[in-house]
């Protein structure tokens, strides 16, 4: 049932929650420099300390959904909450190289709980006219986690050390847990789920990709993530050096603010899959336009903004496509393996094409990436209309 008032201070909480699964990955990405230092002549091994979180997304996406609406909502986000905050604080010990990458592999499967359960909770706890508005503020998690690490994370490891930051993370989803404990009450019980077993598991995942409703938000996802990532990676040395800094920091800025006005207004008059198509259209546009004017800083900013639309009406076409709390933690693991998969392949796939073909690569592949995923949610449209 859906809610009849939106609880916004729950939904602040779930997406703090958010921001502390964003950091997982975020909170090594900022000390990785340093790391060489603490652990010497283990640089190719140290690059699985940022991976390894994402395989284990890429693997698991989807048994997170199935699992996490199996043993419930609460229980799953609380347990990956206290999981979360308990390996961060044997990372701030700085353990051995080996239990390090075990600790991280670990912490993929506490990101995926989180990523899955909590934007299934925020679509519960929000009457029908917020879910736009929630949803897409959950959307702003990973960008905002980053900005924030960017911020102060850095100048904390800088002053005390990696340890800090590590520390500092568990800390914080401690605190997430604790407030959630308290105030998180269970969803109403959907009835039993069925008994997951390895059989279960693969039928499962062929059912969801197959479903137009559960898979139409990962698999734009998937398009959306490759390029975002691999965009923000490759664009800079394009870029004027005299304007590069501000650019490719207002390009976060800029989709995240989009999203949350410009996004959360057409949310409120048209459904979240024509806002996906119209961001997959004008980033389509505005890869063309990069093509044109390589470079171009306007170009780049109209490119973020476009990609913006896409970013929160995402989420809040999953629980517009899917009824009922565990089908939207199905399309909510969907999305996670997917996009998990776009965040991995995109910038190694971007980079070996500017290879080939220089600059050019950047628009080209950007600009087929969106006009896929334009396609994918045009004929999955298609085929829940027949």
């Amino acid at each position: 049932m859906a809610a009849r008032q939106t609880s916004f201070a729950l939904v602040l909480a779930l997406w703090a929650a958010g921001l502390g699964a964003a950091a997982q990955y975020g909170k090594v990405s900022v000390i990785f420099d340093m790391l060489p230092s603490v652990y010497p002549g283990a640089e190719t091994a140290l690059g699985f300390a940022v991976s390894l979180v994402g395989f284990v997304g890429i693997l698991l996406g989807v048994v997170a959904g199935l699992v996490v609406a199996r043993i419930r909502y609460r229980r799953a986000l609380l347990a990956a909450l206290w999981l979360g905050a308990v390996l961060s604080l044997v990372q701030a010990l700085l353990p051995p190289l080996p239990l390090l990458l075990a600790t991280r592999m670990i912490e993929g499967a506490s990101h995926l709980a989180i990523v899955v359960a909590a934007p299934t909770l925020i679509a519960q706890l929000s009457a029908p006219q917020d879910r736009g508005l929630t949803l897409t503020l959950w959307g702003t998690f990973f960008g905002v986690a980053f900005a924030v690490l960017a911020v102060a994370g850095r100048p904390l490891a800088l002053t005390f050390g990696p340890p800090a930051v590590f520390a500092a993370h568990g800390a914080y989803m401690a605190i997430c847990a604790l407030y959630l404990s308290s105030r998180l009450r269970s969803l109403p019980d959907e009835g039993p789920q069925p008994v997951l077993s390895v059989g279960r598991l693969l039928k499962d995942h062929v059912a969801i990709y197959r479903s137009p409703a559960q898979s139409a938000a990962g698999l734009g996802w998937l398009f959306y993530t490759f390029s975002f990532v691999s965009i923000l990676t490759v664009l800079p040395p394009y870029l004027d050096p005299a304007i590069r800094g501000w650019v490719m920091g207002a390009m976060p800025l800029v989709s995240i603010a989009v999203s949350m006005t410009v996004g959360v207004a057409l949310l409120r008059r048209i459904s979240a899959v024509r806002v996906v198509e119209l961001g997959f259209g004008g980033s389509l546009a505005a890869a063309l336009w990069l093509w044109l004017t390589p470079g171009a800083p306007l170009a780049c900013l109209a490119l973020a903004a476009a990609m913006g639309l896409i970013q929160g009406a995402s989420f809040a076409a999953v629980a517009q496509l899917n009824q009922g709390a565990a089908a939207q933690a199905r399309a909510n693991g969907a999305m996670a393996q997917m996009g998990n998969l776009g965040n991995t392949i995109g910038t190694p796939l971007m980079a070996t094409g500017l290879l080939w073909l220089g600059y050019a690569a950047l628009p080209v592949m950007a600009g087929g990436a969106f006009l896929a995923g334009l396609m994918v949610h045009l004929w999955l449209g298609r085929r829940r209309a027949a």
